[in-house]
């Protein structure tokens, strides 16, 4: 198992798992497409800071309230515990595939770990640096991905963005 990580022209930047093209980030939009959802899907550990840029972004914090897909229905057999890192999808195709997959971990507050079928309030830390803002309304939902499988959804019930000077 290799994972290849490149910049190209200072713009973009392609990752490979053994040498076929997984995902690409355009740096300087602020987001990215994944190519193959199960090979990225494995990976979600990483985060576009992981990957050596100079500056890490400045992060919206968005207090949520999460609900986890029951086993039987399609979901986790495990929980999750804070920091993990899953796609957020707040737009699917009329194909049925999502749009973008958006950069954010998500934080427990007063607890350690969300079971399946379960629902808390967390914070989800995403990266500023992303088209995201049309989506940072209270109240709105979205949904919660391993690659291509659902395993999630969460409503806004607060959003802190960054402090601009």
């Amino acid at each position: 198992m290799i994972i290849r990580k490149e910049i190209k022209d200072d713009n973009e930047l392609y990752l490979y798992f053994n040498g076929k093209l997984i995902y690409k980030r355009w740096l300087n939009l602020g987001y990215g497409k994944v190519f193959d959802t199960h090979a990225f899907g494995k990976y979600t550990d990483y985060s576009i800071t992981d990957f050596d840029l100079e500056e890490t972004p400045e992060l919206i914090h968005v207090k949520a309230k999460l609900t986890l897909v029951t086993t039987e229905q399609g979901g986790r057999k495990t929980g999750i515990a804070s920091g993990y890192r899953p796609n957020h999808v707040f737009e699917y195709q009329t194909n049925g595939q999502f749009k973008y997959a958006y950069m954010g971990d998500i934080q427990f507050e007063q607890t350690e770990r969300i079971l399946p079928g379960e629902t808390k309030e967390i914070l989800v830390r995403f990266l500023s640096r992303q088209p995201i803002d049309e989506y940072m309304n209270i109240g709105r939902k979205w949904w919660i991905h391993e690659g291509a499988r659902k395993i999630g959804e969460a409503e806004i019930l607060g959003i802190e963005f960054p402090k601009t000077e």
